[in-house]
C-alpha cells in the first residue's frame, strides 16, 4: 500500500515538475542545429565501417547491447542525439560494444504520465530524466534510483551541484540543465554610479542611496503576478536558512519551528519595497521585463530565466546577477542553485554495466563541454569549460565561490500564502507579526494534511 501511495505522489509530483521544466532556458527553444541527420548518418557510418574493419583484422564480433533512454526535453532531440551517435562510437572503438540507443523525448506535458506508466508496467527506461529537487525524493524512496555516489562523474561536479542530485547521503542522479539566480541588476546603471552588488545589508541601503541620488529608481516592483512577488521570499529565506539555521526547515516539518526565527528576511524585503517602483499591481512579469529593459529601475528581485524577454526588448542591456544580501553576514549572500533536468539510473536495471557508461559519458571529459554548449546549459562540472552568457557567468562565479544554496522544498501551500501575504504586507494591511503567525499555521496545516494521506 505504501508503495502504491508513493507511486501516486510521484504521478503528481512528475507532472507538476515537468510541466514547469526548463524555466530560465526559453532562449534554447532554437538552438537546434541544422544538419544533425547528416551528421548523425556519418557517424552511424563510422560505425558501421569500424565493424567491418575489425571483422578484416580478425578481432571478435562487438556484444551487442541495448539501452532506452526517455528525456523531457525534446527541443534538444538533435543535440541529444548526436551525442549518443559518439557514446555509440566510443564504446564500439573502446569496447567492442555495439549499443543500440533508443531515445525517447516526450514533450514536457505528457512526460510524467508515460514515464508513471512504465514504471507500473515493469517497462522502465534504463536512464530517465528527473527535476532534481521535486522528483529525486520520490523516486528514492519508492526503490528506482541507482546509487552512482562511486562513479567517476561524481568527483568532477562542483560541491553546490553535487547537493542537487543527492538524496540520503546518496548522488542518484547526472545533473544536466542546472539554473543559478539572484536579483538582476542593470550594469550600465551601477556602472554609472561606480558601484558593485554588496555582500551586505549596509552595502545595500548604501548602494539604495547612491542609485537615489543620481536619479535612479533602486527597485523594479512587479506584482500583479504572485509568482514574482514570491521570489524576495523564497530568495531571501533561502540564504538566510542555509547559512543561519540550516535545520529550519527539518523543524519546521516537525511543528517544531517557526518562522519568527527568519525574521530578518523582512529587514532586505523592507527596503525593497521602501525603494521600488510605483504601481507595482499593475505590472506583472512581461511588462516588468519591458521596464528593466528600458532603465526603469536599476534591479529587479527575479531569475535568469527572464533575460531572454528582456534582450527582446533592449538587445543592449548589459545584465548582472547578484546576490541578495539578507543581514551583515556575508555568508548568508547566496545565489540559488537548482537542478531542473538531471538523468537517473534504474535501479532494477539489466544493463547496469552499459547504463552506467552513458551515465558517466555525459560528464566526459572531451566530448560534454560541446553537449552543454549546444543546449546552453550551464556548467555543472569542473572539467566543463566553455563560453557563458554574462549573466550566467555572474551567477555561476557564486556557485563556484560556495556561495550557492539548495532550493528549500517546502509545501506548495506554504509557498502559496507566501506569495498572498507579500503583497498584502506591502499593502500593509498585515503586519509582520501577523504575516509570521499566517506562515506558522498554513505550514502546520500542511503537515496535518501530509500525514492524513500517509
Amino acid at each position: 500500500m505504501k508503495k502504491m501511495l508513493i507511486l501516486i505522489l510521484s504521478l503528481a509530483l512528475v507532472l507538476s515538475s515537468f510541466t514547469g521544466c526548463g524555466t530560465g532556458s526559453r532562449a534554447t527553444e532554437n538552438t537546434a542545429g541544422t544538419g544533425r541527420e547528416e551528421e548523425n548518418r556519418d557517424l552511424a557510418g563510422e560505425n558501421d565501417e569500424n565493424q567491418n574493419t575489425a571483422s578484416k583484422a580478425g578481432k571478435a564480433e562487438p556484444e551487442k547491447a541495448e539501452l532506452t533512454v526517455m528525456m523531457s526535453i525534446p527541443r534538444f532531440t538533435d543535440q541529444m542525439e548526436k551525442y549518443l551517435e559518439q557514446f555509440k562510437q566510443k564504446m564500439l572503438t573502446e569496447k567492442n560494444i555495439d549499443v543500440t540507443v533508443n531515445l525517447e523525448m516526450p514533450s514536457s506535458e505528457q512526460y510524467g504520465q508515460i514515464l508513471q506508466t512504465r514504471l507500473a508496467s515493469g517497462e522502465v527506461p534504463d536512464l530517465f530524466a528527473l527535476h532534481a529537487t521535486q522528483d529525486i525524493p520520490t523516486y528514492y524512496k519508492a526503490g528506482y534510483l541507482m546509487d552512482l555516489s562511486d562513479q567517476p562523474f561524481v568527483d568532477k561536479l562542483y560541491e553546490d551541484v553535487k547537493k542537487t542530485v543527492t538524496y540520503d547521503g546518496k548522488v542518484v542522479a547526472v545533473p544536466m540543465e542546472s539554473v543559478a539566480w539572484g536579483y538582476l541588476y542593470n550594469k550600465d546603471i551601477f556602472s554609472e554610479c561606480n558601484i558593485t552588488p554588496p555582500d551586505t545589508l549596509d552595502g545595500m541601503k548604501e548602494a539604495v542611496k547612491t542609485l537615489k541620488e543620481k536619479g535612479h529608481t533602486p527597485f523594479l516592483l512587479s506584482f500583479q503576478d504572485s509568482w514574482v512577488a514570491q521570489l524576495m521570499t523564497a530568495l531571501s529565506l533561502g540564504g538566510y536558512v542555509s547559512a543561519e539555521v540550516p535545520d529550519w526547515v527539518d523543524r519546521m516539518y516537525e511543528d517544531k519551528g517557526s518562522y519568527s526565527e527568519v525574521k530578518d528576511i523582512f529587514n532586505i524585503i523592507d527596503l525593497i519595497m521602501e525603494n521600488g517602483t510605483n504601481r507595482p499591481f499593475e505590472t506583472g512579469f512581461d511588462q516588468g521585463c519591458a521596464d528593466f529593459a528600458n532603465g526603469n529601475a536599476a534591479m529587479w528581485v527575479n531569475g535568469t530565466w527572464a533575460a531572454e524577454s528582456i534582450l527582446a526588448v533592449n538587445p543592449d542591456i548589459k545584465i548582472g546577477v547578484g546576490a541578495l544580501p539578507v543581514n551583515n553576514d556575508s555568508k548568508a549572500t547566496m545565489v540559488n542553485l537548482s537542478t531542473s533536468t538531471s538523468l537517473a539510473v534504474y535501479s532494477g536495471n539489466e544493463n547496469a554495466e552499459i547504463a552506467l557508461e552513458l551515465a558517466n559519458y555525459i560528464l566526459d571529459d572531451k566530448d560534454s563541454s560541446e553537449l552543454y554548449q549546444s543546449m546552453l546549459f550551464n556548467p555543472v562540472a569542473s572539467n566543463q569549460a566553455y563560453e557563458q552568457y554574462s549573466w550566467a557567468k555572474d551567477a555561476y562565479q557564486y556557485v563556484a565561490d560556495g556561495r550557492a544554496y539548495v532550493d528549500l522544498v517546502l509545501p506548495n501551500s506554504v509557498t502559496s500564502e507566501q506569495a498572498a501575504l507579500l503583497q498584502e504586507y506591502y499593502l500593509k494591511t498585515v503586519t509582520r507579526d501577523e504575516f509570521i503567525k499566517h506562515l506558522d499555521e498554513t505550514f502546520k496545516g500542511a503537515n496535518i494534511a501530509a500525514k492524513a494521506n500517509e
